[in-house]
């Protein structure tokens, strides 16, 4: 783990400005070591949406706008780079096709009905899951905010680990999907564990575990139906993480 490799995974995931000189070294196809970094981007992620968004919503923008400035920031951070991937991931899914016709609606730039509808929902529903937390105190909601990001790309790696590549040929997903190791899946889900727990306590660490597990059974549906997993339903992934770990924060 270095420096450059977390340099090189924030650029790939991320929108955030950051040097390219800084990953200097690291090929694309040894962005797979850079799985361990996912919390700790999902961390910086996390915290700048948490912040933009409280500082909306205590300046007079109130407990709504602040919610859809936090969901929003995170589709900005990101340059709706996941967003995309569930969009396109439900558009073949539901499509009721083939496998290989699902493949190829997924690949299609177009935006479907599934795909519009799982965009309208997820935003929906993680602007009044933040609206439902709001009731913490400003410190303990930053935190909490700050944790749907990391427990969500800890939670990516459950649909890489010991999974295989749907498409035939090179793909973004394939440096990824069942290229590391279980050292590195492990690493992952102990580093956005701690992160969760040091910001969270033991809210957070059942909540992210919820997340895990509806995350690994949302890889294991996919991997059925598509016969493994593609760059787009890691994005899904990452989305569905988010999401679960919100509204599992409601109930714990």
């Amino acid at each position: 783990m270095s420096l450059n490799m977390l340099v090189a995974t924030m650029r790939f995931i991320t929108r955030i400005p950051v040097p390219e000189k800084w990953a200097d070294g690291v090929e694309f196809s040894q962005y797979g070591k850079g799985v361990p970094y996912f919390p700790i981007v999902g961390c910086i992620v996390g915290g700048i949406a948490a912040f933009v968004s409280l500082l909306v919503s205590q300046s007079g923008g109130g407990i709504y706008i602040g919610a859809l400035t936090y969901v929003l920031a995170l589709a900005f951070l990101t340059g709706g780079f996941h967003l995309d991937g569930l969009a396109d991931t439900c558009d073949g899914l539901f499509s009721a096709r083939s496998r290989e016709r699902m493949l190829e609606i997924m690949r299609d730039s177009r935006l479907g009905t599934h795909g519009g509808l799982a965009l309208v929902f997820c935003i929906l529903i993680k602007t009044f899951a933040v609206v439902s937390l709001s009731h913490y105190p400003v410190k303990e909601l930053f935190a909490l905010l700050i944790c749907a990001p990391v427990a969500a790309r800890s939670a990516m790696v459950l649909a890489m680990y010991r999974q295989r590549y749907a498409r035939a040929g090179e793909g973004m997903g394939n440096v990824y999907i069942g290229q590391i190791s279980g050292f590195q899946a492990a690493t992952t889900l102990i580093i956005g564990a701690l992160l969760v727990v040091l910001l969270a306590g033991s809210r957070g660490l059942i909540a992210i575990l919820v997340t895990w597990c509806v995350v690994y059974g949302v890889a294991s549906f996919i991997r059925r139906q598509l016969g493994g997993q593609t760059g787009d339903t890691l994005g899904a992934s990452e989305e569905v993480g988010e999401l679960v770990f919100l509204l599992a924060l409601l109930w714990v």
